[in-house]
């Protein structure tokens, strides 16, 4: 199956919390780093998740936000620090492709925000992900 997602970044399962409804699943990307996704607990079941367990995380380039540092006081679990490799300008929207040890994110933000923020290849950024816009797949 071929995706639209940009953003498909392979690892293994490394902890998993169930809930009532949700779980949290955490994934140690082959890059080092991990990754928080909140799935529904039926997924999770459907998916056969456990400790172990190869996995994708999928994020739509949409869901990506960026900030030029970290930062601190945010419900975001997901922050992954990188460096902007190149910058597809829009009228409205602009395409931002970040390297992250290993990996490539892209994300898709405004114009305005591009500027705001100073990118332009070589920036140091960091990649903001809510854990609920994490998806998982397994093959």
């Amino acid at each position: 199956m071929t995706l639209s997602i940009r953003n498909q970044l392979p690892g293994t399962v490394t902890a998993l919390t169930p809930g009532e409804v949700m779980a949290t699943v955490r994934v140690r990307l082959t890059n080092g780093q991990d990754l928080t996704a909140a799935i529904t607990r039926e997924a999770a079941e459907e998916l056969g998740l456990t400790t172990g367990s190869s996995v994708h995380a999928l994020v739509k380039s949409t869901e990506v936000s960026l900030a030029t540092a970290p930062v601190d006081g945010l419900s975001i679990r997901n922050q992954l620090p990188g460096t902007v490799t190149d910058i597809t300008a829009g009228a409205a929207m602009t395409s931002v492709k970040i390297g992250v040890e290993g990996a490539e994110l892209t994300a898709a933000i405004t114009t305005d925000a591009v500027t705001d923020l100073d990118l332009s290849a070589d920036t140091p950024v960091v990649a903001l992900i809510k854990s609920t816009e994490v998806s998982l797949a397994t093959r």
